[in-house]
Formats: C-alpha cells, structure tokens, sequence
C-alpha cells in the first residue's frame, strides 16, 4: 500500500467519529449560548423581576381606582370625593387651592 492510500484509508475512518463530535459540541454550545440555554436564564431573572415590580404597581393602582368606584357608588356616595370630583371636572377649583383627604372617624 501507498502512503495515500494509508492516509486516505485513515482520514475515512476518523470522518465518523470527527461528524459525532462536531455534532456534540454544537448541541453543548447550544444548550449554554441558545435562546434557552444557561445565559438565557439570567435574562429571564432578571425580566421576571422587572415584571414582578410593573405587576405591583399595577395591582396598587387597581386597588386605588376599585377604592374610587366604591367610593363613587350611586348608592352610596362620599360627599367629599362627589364634591371634589364635580368641582374639578366643572373646572370651579382654584389652581392654588389643595384637597386634603380625612378619614371618616376623625372630628376636624
């Protein structure tokens, strides 16, 4: 046998194992830099958190204006918040002039 051909005979052997181990370490650098491999999930922390603080400030604003429509039922109405509400929307509240809200219990 010729020196090329013992080289060639080899070079077809090890494309097998050459293609397997290719193939591994793309689906290795797959499984750490892809979209959901290890780096991903820092970013996901991190967007989970960002969410977590939007979906509490929306939850306290909803309970504000849920508090609102209670307290603006027709049956029901706070004198206070109608008279606030009417003045400000008739537009007959003074631009300096500040509406302090009490609670129901205290005496002024």
């Amino acid at each position: 046998m010729t020196q090329r051909h013992k080289f060639r005979k080899s070079m077809n052997r090890a494309i097998g194992p050459a293609v397997a181990l290719i193939a591994v370490l793309a689906m290795i650098g797959y499984a750490i830099f892809g979209p959901t491999g290890l780096y991903a999930w820092g970013d996901y922390s991190q967007s989970v958190e960002k969410k977590r603080i939007v979906l509490n400030q929306l939850a306290k604003k909803q309970s504000e204006l849920q508090n609102r429509v209670n307290l603006l039922d027709r049956r029901r109405v706070d004198p206070d918040l109608a008279d606030e509400y009417v003045r400000e929307k008739l537009g007959v509240m003074h631009p300096d002039e500040i509406a302090i809200p009490m609670d129901g219990n205290e005496k002024p």
